[in-house]
């Protein structure tokens, strides 16, 4: 019954927001949101939903998204190859560097501070639901779309490899990561420092 409930939400809330011009995405998420968390038979529902959109519907609207991406439209205009790169460097600059500089802001060491960094550079999922809605929108038009999607791809590809590089050595204390030391953690420190 509950996934009979929930279900019939979704679709109506969806009807909803779609017939009053917003797109129908945004009802669906008004639902997710506003459903209560915690009780067992709602967890158990979602987990059934999970079972079958994950497997299923996913690759799907990843499908969908690598169809509308036509990396032909860059071609071999060097501006529009420009233009991608300076998405990609304000898009980086903009959370790892953003995300990196608050975590330092307030407290963190280095080597946390630029994995927080890391890790809000990556886009994923939500990148590309929000970049599918604009282009059927038309608020952003085909060649766009695609350097957007290169550059959501390219973010969310390098955050591994990225991030282990940044914790390789995370077991060992940040000497630089403005906390006082104090008792064995500052013995520690000392002692490499003097040697």
């Amino acid at each position: 019954m509950v996934l009979v409930v929930l279900f019939s939400g979704l679709c109506l809330s969806a009807y909803a927001t779609e017939g009053i011009g917003v797109h129908a995405l945004f009802g669906a998420f008004l639902l997710g949101a506003i459903t209560p968390r915690g009780r067992r038979q709602i967890e158990a529902t979602a987990a059934r939903v999970r079972a079958f959109t994950v497997p299923v519907l996913l690759p799907l609207f990843f499908v969908s998204t690598g169809l509308k991406t036509d990396v032909s439209l860059l071609g071999s205009d060097a501006t529009q190859w420009l233009w991608a790169g300076a998405v990609l460097a304000v898009a980086v600059l903009g959370k790892w560097g953003g995300g990196s500089v608050a975590a330092r802001l307030t407290g963190q060491g280095w080597r946390d501070a630029m994995s927080i960094g890391t890790l809000m550079n990556c886009r994923g999922l939500t990148e590309l639901v929000v970049l599918n809605v604009g282009l059927e929108l038309g608020v952003i038009g085909p060649d766009l779309f695609t350097i957007l999607v290169l550059m959501a791809l390219a973010t969310t590809a390098a955050t591994s490899p990225v991030l282990s590089r940044v914790r390789r050595g995370a077991k060992d204390p940040d000497p630089d990561d403005g906390r006082p030391r104090t008792g064995r953690e500052g013995a520690v420190l000392e002692s490499a420092g003097t040697r």
